[in-house]
């Protein structure tokens, strides 16, 4: 079963049967609904058309869902427009399902939320984890959203801005997930780039391609995540920076400064540097404290600390982690880091290991781990 196409059909089948007439929250049950279809029979009997075949039997499905609910008998019309089995239009509607998903009358967060859900494949615990919330509070506001847009005409869009912060979260998962979402998030950032004259728009799409330029590198063979200061910069997309840096510039010198600017410019001061060693940390503090009057978020304080370690030196890191929540994640590595900077290796290996089990991934919690075996080989010898 190829999971990959069924992932990619699934926004745009979802957009059919909106554009149909059938509520958000219905058509996305029906296309789950049709998935699971397909799952069972496909692999015996794959359709030549798989599109077609989805909107078909979805449609169907949302169907029979309506004429079992009396209080929507008014619906009985739609059965005359159910479209023929068939080859489908090939449309990309994705884009357009997104701003339909950012609906007025829900609010960004939630909008957000629903739309990673739904149209982004997106499962509620990555998307709690996303948000710095629980699992079980993330299950509520989804179900929330879908209840309040549960009978509405989807025929509204909503901001920029909303469907922005879902890209942004959809890129990052998918950058450091179980999912590969990271092509997805910059194809449609392209395509809004070339619909909206927004720097803000260009700004993300700039921060998308600074970071992908990295990915080659971030990983060992053996699966292992290699920090940016250990990272092999002869691994990096020299043409994806390039193209990077000159959309972040154009969207700079409009003056109309927002966060996923700002955070370009740091990943682009990352690019610039030949080595580690060179890193501008200066500056990159400057363009944190920026970020962080612009956001107020404690994670960009976070990293702003781990810059000031590297602009200042590490008690000075450390002077400004003190500053922040110790169950903020990623704490604890932090601080680990920052320890070993300064040389105290037994406090540092400890904490790496007490990161390492608070970690949200495999991957992470491996390179933790190693982190604190590191040191403790070190001390032992």
């Amino acid at each position: 079963m190829d999971e990959a196409l069924l992932r990619s059909l699934t926004p745009s089948v979802l957009a059919v049967l909106v554009r149909r007439g059938a509520d958000f929250a219905a058509a996305e049950d029906a296309v789950q609904d049709a998935l699971v279809e397909a799952v069972r029979v496909w692999p015996a009997d794959r359709p030549r058309d798989p599109k077609g075949w989805l909107v078909t039997v979805a449609w169907r499905r949302f169907l029979d869902a309506t004429r079992a609910d009396a209080a929507r008998r008014r619906r009985e019309d739609l059965v005359e427009e159910e479209p023929e089995a068939g080859p489908a239009a090939s449309v990309d509607d994705t884009l357009q399902l997104y701003f339909l998903c950012a609906h007025p009358s829900l609010t960004p967060s939630s909008a957000v939320a629903l739309t990673l859900r739904a149209v982004g494949g997106l499962t509620t615990r990555q998307i709690a984890q996303a948000y710095l919330v629980p699992e079980a509070t993330m299950a509520q506001r989804i179900s929330r959203a879908k209840r309040t847009v549960s009978g509405v005409r989807l025929d509204r869009h909503g901001d920029v801005a909303t469907v922005l912060r879902v890209l942004y979260l959809v890129f990052n998962e998918g950058y450091s997930g179980d999912v590969d979402l990271v092509a997805e998030a910059i194809r449609l950032t392209r395509q809004l780039a070339a619909q909206a004259d927004h720097p803000e728009v260009a700004g993300l799409l700039a921060l998308m391609l600074l970071h992908h330029a990295r990915r080659a590198a971030r990983t060992a063979p053996d699966g292992s995540l290699v920090p940016l200061a250990e990272q092999d910069r002869g691994l990096w997309d020299t043409t994806a920076i390039a193209e990077g840096v000159e959309i972040l510039q154009a969207a700079l010198a409009r003056d109309r400064l927002g966060e996923f600017q700002v955070q370009a410019a740091i990943a682009a001061l990352h690019a610039d540097a030949p080595v580690a060693e060179e890193t501008d940390w200066i500056q990159i503090v400057e363009w944190y404290d920026e970020l962080a009057r612009l956001t107020d978020s404690p994670v960009v304080r976070l990293n702003r600390a781990v810059a000031v370690g590297e602009a200042d030196g590490p008690r000075a890191g450390l002077a400004a982690l003190a500053e922040l929540d110790d169950s903020l994640p990623r704490h604890t590595a932090v601080a680990a880091y920052l320890h070993e900077r300064d040389g105290d290796l037994a406090k540092a290996a400890r904490l790496y290991a007490e990161a390492a089990r608070k970690a949200p991934d495999l991957a992470e919690r491996d390179h933790l781990t190693r982190q604190a075996a590191r040191l403790n080989t070190r001390r032992g010898g």
